[in-house]
């Protein structure tokens, strides 16, 4: 069944996968198993045991039963959690389907509503028109560097 996993490496048998994702994890306040990954941020999917998601790699060894064709979901919510009780086997339509959306951008600017499927656009405007400005700003700008290598201006 590990030979399912994409990225896991091959020497862990079930039960020395079992053990290294324990040693790494620790329970929080909220019910979760959290593992500490190669990463050092908090809150962010982890990679273990080679270049293998966490959760998979967990769902596998902890829960089994593992379909490869289905995405493992968290019912928790955190991307780093690898309870359990708290991993689940669901479509890839199912998991975009309750994935959500934060109402602001990443630069905090208030996402708009697409018609046609009722969810936030996936492009904040005011990003988009704040990349575009800089783009043009580039491109004049190696348009007159190229004149004035020639001899225009």
């Amino acid at each position: 069944m590990l030979s399912a996993v994409k990225g896991l490496s091959r020497y862990h048998t079930e039960e020395s996968l079992r053990a290294y994702l324990l040693q790494r994890s620790h329970r929080t306040e909220s019910g979760c198993l959290v593992v500490h990954g190669y990463g050092p941020r908090r809150g962010v999917h982890q990679k273990v045991a080679g270049r293998a998601w966490a959760h998979i790699a967990a769902y596998v060894v902890l829960v089994g039963d593992y379909d490869p064709t289905l995405d493992v979901d968290r019912t928790c919510g955190a991307a780093d959690c690898i309870e359990p009780t708290h991993l689940r086997q669901v479509s890839r339509s199912e998991t975009c389907r309750t994935r959500s959306q934060s109402a602001q951008c990443r630069n905090g600017h208030d996402r708009e509503l697409d018609d046609a499927t009722g969810r936030y656009r996936r492009v904040c405007r005011a990003c988009n028109r704040e990349a575009q400005r800089r783009w043009r700003e580039r491109e004049a700008a190696e348009v007159a560097q190229a004149r004035a290598s020639y001899g225009r201006t």
